[in-house]
């Protein structure tokens, strides 16, 4: 299999797609693309990425973007090891939360990069709406996460990468998050499939 990311090693999506290769133990290779400079409309990899976007895996002659219809893919096409819960309505739940955080909390996003994780913190403090977003955020958040839980659905998944994910641009950059929150992000953080990705050598933006 062949994995397509960023050059800068940080898309959020494209995290997600490694973390759930290596929770899967599956060989893959991956390629970078240089999205600043315009290379994923390029003819090479426009031809294999319908999208022109990262991530695209390449598994034999199958080619698929759009991180969590990898993830999904994976899951069906390897599924020694799950990322998704088995049970279903769990597995339409995580699914919910893969498609939420890849849909909304826009401010977040803007204010809150993953830059600020993998390369500098921004000085700039959240506007009123990406403070409105944090507050729905972490509100959903702690609905989900069960009291006394590590994971959302009793054993990890891949949503709880993802989650994580979203709360950790807030607590790299000093942002307020409840403790419990605090907690539960930086437990997911410390994984080793994340941590595998995390400290990645990238190049300065």
């Amino acid at each position: 299999m062949k994995l397509y990311v960023d050059s800068l090693y940080a898309s959020p999506y494209a995290m997600s797609v490694f973390v759930a290769l290596r929770e899967k133990s599956l060989a893959f290779e991956m390629l970078t693309v240089d999205l600043e400079a315009g290379r994923n409309h390029e003819t090479g990899f426009a031809k294999t990425s319908l999208t022109h976007r990262v991530p695209t895996l390449v598994d034999g002659q199958f080619a698929l973007s759009e991180s969590s219809a990898i993830d999904e893919y994976l899951d069906e096409a390897y599924p020694q090891i799950r990322i998704y819960p088995a049970e279903l309505k769990a597995r339409s739940r995580a699914r919910q939360i893969q498609a939420w955080l890849r849909s909304d909390l826009m401010p977040i996003r803007d204010e809150r990069p993953t830059h600020v994780i993998f390369f500098r913190p921004s000085a700039k403090a959240l506007s009123d709406g990406a403070r409105a977003a944090t507050r729905l955020l972490v509100e959903a958040a702690d609905e989900l996460l069960p009291r006394g839980s590590e994971h959302l659905f009793g054993n990890w998944s891949i949503a709880d990468t993802d989650l994580a994910l979203m709360l950790y641009r807030l607590i790299a950059n000093g942002d307020a998050v409840p403790a419990r929150m605090e907690q539960y992000a930086r437990s997911q953080w410390a994984r080793p499939s994340v941590q595998q990705w995390a400290q990645l050598q990238r190049p300065d933006p």
